[in-house]
């Protein structure tokens, strides 16, 4: 007769052989509960050398579960998921994914180029605010075919690259990329030259610790609009726009000032109208006056970048044009000069000083020998050279002063003051008219020379500039 039952307390450990079962006679329904791993001959498995208890848990191989394709649009970004894998397609467009926000030590992530265009369409892989390798830096992966697990350490290396297959370097030098302005090249340089107003509008900084990488800073040219002469009796000079500038720079000129990749509005001051002052030119934090105006008869030039020229004299002890004061708001290094300043003298008629430029300051107005002589004006101050678009152009010069006559309004032949080298102005002469500042250097308007003749004309200062340059390859 078969036994239908045995109590547990009727075997003995050890009693019951394998062979004492035929095939198949023991299933899952003829158990009450669970058996204990201890009850049973064999209570662990071996895996990958590793011996593991029945019903145990254990990582340590992480598997990887592959997902569907993912297809790039240039602008989605998939935001991946600790022990998967992703084949992705960047056949249309650039690539963007994202580590995991949160990771422990052994998860990984694994990448495969679907279609082989990383070559062509670039994969970047976010960092979502860990390390990668050791860096603070997005990886780019720009080889065809490139295939990559990518393992999470700790906080001090984040995630670590231990599978690469068929790709170069995971961490290749990145350089600035940017739009804004008018871009032109020299050698491995871009160079954006604003003329007016617009954005500097950075989408990626160059990762400067990697060896070989454009660094993630930029160098600069800013230059504020010049001042305009003044327009009366033997007015000043205009002072130049202030000059402010990096470069030339250390490091083989590759940049001095920091950026991040964000938009930077960028402000190119005007030049001034007839005795107005020239408006700031604008670059992140970096800001460059406007040029001073010349001053009026008898008056002293107004304070700027550089200041403007004092005004002319009729020569009485009492008379005076005090100089325009430069580099106000005051900056390190200068952004300009004082203007020249005209000191009253017993005789003559003197005519209006220079305004101030980069270079130097403006000239005091020529004292006269005598009353019967017209009084010339006095030359604006030098502008500076700069290169930082590979070929050097003087800005930022001052505008010479006007002439004073002492016979009325037949102006005699005192002649305009020099323009600074630097785009300045030149002063009224013997014709009463004085020209412009040059556009787009800050050079300061020329002063009006004496008279009631047409035309009657004072300069007006230059407008401003903005130029941006930086490593955009090796």
């Amino acid at each position: 007769m078969a036994i239908s039952k045995i109590g547990s307390r009727a075997i003995i450990d050890g009693s019951v052989l394998a062979a004492d079962f035929a095939p198949g006679t023991v299933t899952g329904a003829k158990l009450a509960g669970s058996i204990a791993n201890d009850k049973l001959a064999n209570s662990t498995i071996t895996i990958g050398g590793e011996a593991l208890s029945l019903g145990a848990t254990d990582n340590s191989l992480n598997l990887i579960d592959w997902q569907s394709k993912v297809t790039s649009d240039g602008s989605t970004v998939t935001t991946m998921v600790a022990g998967r894998g992703y084949f992705v397609d960047n056949s249309s467009a650039a690539g963007l994914v994202k580590l995991p926000a949160s990771a422990t030590i052994g998860q990984q992530v694994a990448i495969k180029d679907y279609a082989g265009n990383f070559g062509t369409n670039n994969l970047t892989i976010q960092r979502n605010s860990h390390k990668i390798q050791g860096n603070t830096i997005d990886a780019t992966v720009d080889t065809n075919r490139a295939s990559l697990t990518a393992v999470y350490v700790d906080s001090t290396k984040g995630w670590i690259f231990t599978d690469e297959s068929n790709v170069s370097d995971l961490q290749k030098a990145l350089h600035t990329q940017a739009t804004g302005g008018t871009v032109t090249t020299t050698g491995d340089f871009k160079v954006h030259t604003f003329t007016g107003d617009g954005n500097f509008v950075v989408s990626a900084v160059g990762n400067a610790p990697v060896s070989g990488a454009g660094p993630g800073n930029v160098d600069y040219l800013v230059i504020a609009g010049g001042g305009g002469g003044y327009c009366s009796v033997a007015g000043g000079g205009g002072g130049g726009g202030g000059h402010r500038t990096t470069f030339p720079s250390p490091g083989c000129n590759a940049g001095a000032f920091p950026i991040s990749a964000q938009t930077y509005p960028i402000t190119v001051g005007g030049g001034g109208a007839g005795s107005s002052n020239g408006a700031n030119s604008v670059f992140s934090t970096i800001t460059s006056a406007g040029g001073g105006t010349g001053g009026n008869y008898n008056s002293g030039g107004a304070n700027g970048g550089s200041g403007g020229g004092g005004g002319g004299t009729d020569g009485s002890p009492s008379s005076a044009g005090p100089a325009g004061s430069g580099n106000t708001p005051p900056v390190s290094p200068p952004q300009g000069n004082n203007g020249g300043a005209t000191v009253a003298q017993p005789c003559g008629q003197l005519g209006g000083s220079g305004g101030g430029g980069i270079g130097g300051a403006g000239s005091n107005s020529p004292t006269q020998a005598s009353p019967s002589l017209a009084g010339s004006g006095g030359a604006g101050g030098n502008g500076g050279a700069n290169s930082i678009t590979a070929s050097s152009v003087t800005r930022a010069g001052g505008g010479g002063g006007g002439n004073r006559s002492y016979n009325g309004p037949n102006p005699g032949p005192g002649t305009g003051g020099a323009a600074g080298p630097g785009g300045g102005g030149k002063g009224g002469g013997t014709d009463g008219t004085s020209t412009p500042g040059t556009v787009n250097t800050g050079g300061g308007g020329g002063g009006k020379g004496f008279g009631t003749f047409s035309p009657n004309v004072v300069g007006t200062g230059g407008s401003g500039v903005v130029i941006i340059r930086y490593k955009y390859q090796n």
